[in-house]
């Protein structure tokens, strides 16, 4: 478990970033703190007013973890093709989530445990995952959860029944900034 000290460095390097990449300025350099050197992948998750603006993530990370919060950061701000780059003026509004992963996991489809897993599918050339709040947000049991993972993966909703589909399920370590009346997730 991460500490609420080092959470708020992680979601404080998120946020500079975040601006930096949407004013076209050089990305912050990674910190030089413990919680940085570690390993490990992470999405990072952009809101505004509740609706999703941006998330990108690397499941095994790139590199340090705070190489990872960096690129994901960036890239959740201004190259996630579903959405128009962020506007520098709209930062100050942004809800920002951290995913801390876990390595994925080989799974049958009885194994995944809505809102305490992610799922990873792959057919093919195609994969698609789904993060673990995203279950619990929507309120979906584990078949919908497959279902919706992989439409996410441009599959069929019922693929996660076929022979040769793979599924992996990971974990994550969830937070998001302390605003009053907020906390972790």
């Amino acid at each position: 478990m991460t500490s609420a000290a080092d959470r708020n460095s992680i979601i404080d390097l998120a946020r500079r970033t975040i601006f930096a990449a949407a004013s076209g300025e050089e990305l912050p350099a990674v910190p030089d703190e413990e919680v940085f050197r570690r390993d490990g992948g992470a999405f990072v998750t952009i809101k505004k007013n509740g609706a999703l603006r941006g998330c990108i993530g690397h499941f095994a990370g790139t590199g340090s973890l705070g190489n990872t919060i960096i690129e994901m950061a960036a890239s959740a701000a201004v190259r996630d093709p579903r959405f128009s780059p962020v506007e520098p003026e709209e930062v100050d509004e942004l809800e920002i989530d951290i995913s801390l992963l876990t390595p994925m996991i080989p799974a049958d489809p009885e194994d995944v445990i809505p809102g305490e897993h992610g799922i990873y599918i792959k057919y093919g050339f195609r994969s698609g995952t789904l993060l673990p709040q995203v279950a619990v947000e929507a309120g979906w049991d584990r078949e919908t959860f497959l279902s919706h993972t992989c439409l996410k993966a441009g599959l069929p909703p019922d693929c996660w029944k076929r022979d040769g589909v793979q599924i992996f399920t990971y974990t994550a370590e969830v937070f998001c900034e302390e605003k009053e009346g907020a906390g972790s997730i």
